[in-house]
């Protein structure tokens, strides 16, 4: 995990004017178009979600700090209104947000719950539909907001469980903050731990078990079962990386005291501390209120009834095919070439339409393959591309380096059972299949992938499934998009710009298949 040592913040709060609260109300309805604007009874700027109108869950309003903002406020569509503006002409009160709600037209059958951040933690019933929150920080209002969407159906639908959620929330929560720190401890880079304690820092796992420890101590003996939720937060921009190796020492440690858990992230913007880090929240909450999420299952290869418990090598031993090293190594180091020369314009694609970072996740993963592939005996392909797949998991964030990371697990053990390219790519695409949800005109790097393999199986015409492939990206240009970030994003913003997923794995597969 890397150890920041200076301060990270690339602008200060004043560049970014996010104290504004215009600047709310132009981001949210961005990234939400059913969000408008309107004003309390007491001229606060509310932003409401029209597409809650119907919801079937308890509402959820959220009064934040202004200039610390988190993600979940902008990522979770569940939240029914958010609070960006409390100046105006008198205290702003949870009843005045119910009746801004409700003046809106937003009927809201199962209550509201009013999140609010503030100094002390406490829980206020004001009518029987309307109950509020007091949290100390933004990491405390994404754990509850998080635990109030995620709840179980029963208490989601009824604001009398959801009070009863609150209550024990405001009860016996409990939040670690560490930080990384400009001096070393010991030689090594520190970080400030709960309470202050400043220690070297190794491994992100001994500090995450040192706030877990410190959270876990439960304030009251349980007499019941219970889901531990946990809920945690980086602080300025952890990498995706980062975060991924927190999440998942965090799931390890609980695994490892058999605490059935259910977790969940926001990313938060600090400019009171400057310095990076985390902060990890938890509560036990009793199983009828929040059940524990499924463990996830180990990956593994795709496997046919030839192949199931067999590694890969044993597998590449059995081959049907044969591979020409000079050949293969010509095809992948011109495909990933291509996408390190393009990088630019993927990056352009995606600072449009997605985080900005898909050109970099891409230019990263063929550097990482054209490294990997150096001293490597490409004859013996199906093993080799399943060795890959060991490096490029810990190598290539992003989502498109997840999906790739599946495929190219799936196509190791097929190009060892099938016996020909198209049907191992045929075979890889389905197993893909399994695990994302992204289809044909889902403006994702499927829209360049299932024609490809498609036509080439059909014609065994690579020229042929270019071209399809190609078709598929400039149609991305006119779809609105159902998943990934673009999703968030008004269909007006994205028109005319292709996937930029789909058109960078359009570079890698064009380079490739006219590599002779």
């Amino acid at each position: 995990m890397a150890v920041v040592v200076e301060q990270t913040v690339p602008f200060d709060a004043s560049a970014l004017d996010l104290k504004n609260p215009t600047r709310w109300t132009t981001i949210l309805p961005l990234m939400r178009p059913s969000v408008r604007a309107t004003k309390t009874p007491k001229n606060q700027t509310i932003l409401i979600d029209e597409a809650q109108a119907e919801s079937k869950s308890v509402g959820i309003a959220a009064i934040g700090n202004l200039g610390n903002f988190s993600s979940k406020l902008l990522d979770d569509k569940q939240i029914t209104a958010i609070v960006t503006d409390q100046r105006g002409s008198g205290v702003l009160t949870a009843q005045d947000v119910d009746y801004a709600i409700k003046k809106a037209g937003l009927k809201l059958a199962h209550g509201l719950v009013v999140v609010r951040s503030g100094k002390e933690m406490h829980v206020e019933v004001h009518e029987s539909d309307l109950v509020e929150i007091e949290v100390t920080s933004e990491v405390e209002m994404d754990h509850v907001i998080h635990l109030i969407n995620n709840a179980t159906d029963s208490c989601r639908a009824s604001v009398h469980r959801t009070t009863e959620l609150l209550k024990i929330f405001a009860k016996q929560s409990s939040t670690a903050y560490s930080r990384f720190h400009v001096e070393k401890a010991d030689g090594n880079p520190a970080i400030v731990h709960a309470g202050g304690q400043t220690l070297g820092f190794q491994k992100a796992k001994h500090a995450i078990e040192r706030d877990l420890k410190h959270v876990l101590k439960f304030r009251e003996p349980q007499t019941v079962q219970v889901t531990v939720s946990v809920h945690y937060s980086d602080v300025n921009g952890l990498s995706r990386l980062e975060n991924y190796i927190l999440a998942k020492d965090i799931a390890e440690y609980l695994e490892s005291k058999l605490i059935p858990y259910r977790l969940s992230h926001s990313t938060i913007l600090d400019h009171k501390e400057l310095a990076r880090g985390f902060a990890v929240s938890i509560c036990p909450l009793p199983v009828e209120l929040l059940s524990a999420q499924p463990k996830p299952k180990a990956h593994q290869a795709a496997a046919t009834s030839e192949t199931s418990g067999r590694s890969t090598a044993a597998v590449a031993s059995s081959s049907k095919m044969t591979f020409d090293d000079a050949q293969v190594r010509r095809r992948i180091q011109a495909g990933c070439q291509a996408v390190i020369d393009d990088e630019p314009r993927i990056t352009e694609y995606d600072t449009i339409v997605g985080d900005g970072d898909c050109g970099y996740t891409l230019r990263d993963g063929a550097k990482q393959v054209l490294a990997f592939i150096q001293d490597k005996d490409l004859s013996q392909l199906p093993q080799v591309v399943g060795d890959l797949v060991l490096d490029l998991e810990v190598n290539m964030g992003g989502t498109s380096g997840a999906l790739y990371c599946i495929f190219l697990t799936a196509l190791a053990a097929s190009l060892a059972s099938e016996d020909s390219v198209p049907k191992a790519l045929q075979s890889a695409l389905t197993q893909l299949m399994k695990y994302t949800r992204a289809r044909l005109a889902d403006r994702t790097m499927m829209d360049a992938l299932i024609p490809f393999i498609d036509t080439l199986n059909k014609s065994n015409d690579a020229e042929a499934a270019v071209a399809e492939a190609e078709k598929g990206v400039e149609g991305t240009k006119k779809m609105e998009a159902q998943l990934g970030r673009s999703a968030y994003l008004d269909e007006s913003t994205t028109q005319g710009v292709p996937d930029p997923g789909a058109y960078g794995l359009l570079v890698l597969l064009k380079a490739m298949s006219s590599a002779a």
